[in-house]
């Protein structure tokens, strides 16, 4: 969520950790530093709050509000197809991270990429209901720049980056 701290208005949460769920009612918390601080019913002290240290928290989709026009939940996006403007297929949306400038698109196809997801930029389209997300992306980005430098000579990577312009 954003803000972070946004999490702590959504009840009830899952804790998922290990292969094992577990519901907090109450969950109470507040921003500190970078990350949350919690204090979950029944754990009352250090070792037990160690042991949740890499639990998941998860909220029931139907407890989100709905997303605004133009924003989309991860969720949502993972599994999509990525086809270029020009109908080139890359793969499917594995899933997204986030960098301090954009959140990536991780599509797996003949090879990982990572497509910055900036709508309006490399993000032409999102169409839920089709599946698709239509990027403006070379297909072949990367796969050139990696040609170019494996070229021996500087003079042979020079030209090749030279005719790439």
């Amino acid at each position: 969520t954003e803000p972070r701290d946004g999490i702590l208005k959504y009840r009830p949460w899952r804790l998922r950790q290990g292969g094992s769920e577990r519901e907090i009612d109450k969950p109470q918390g507040r921003a500190q530093g970078k990350g949350l601080v919690a204090r979950i019913p029944g754990v009352e002290d250090r070792d037990g709050a160690q042991a949740l240290v890499g639990a998941e928290i998860w909220i029931d989709r139907e407890r989100l509000p709905k997303a605004r026009k133009g924003e989309w939940y991860w969720s949502d996006l993972e599994g999509l197809d990525v086809v270029t403007l020009d109908g080139v297929v890359l793969g499917k949306v594995s899933h997204l991270f986030a960098t301090g400038a954009n959140d990536v698109l991780v599509v797996h196809g003949e090879r990982e990429r990572l497509i910055p997801f900036t709508p309006g930029h490399a993000i032409g389209e999102v169409d839920l209901a089709a599946r698709v997300i239509r990027v403006e992306w070379d297909p072949e980005f990367l796969a050139r720049e990696a040609a170019c430098a494996s070229m021996s000579s500087r003079s042979s990577r020079n030209s090749c980056w030279a005719r790439r312009r």
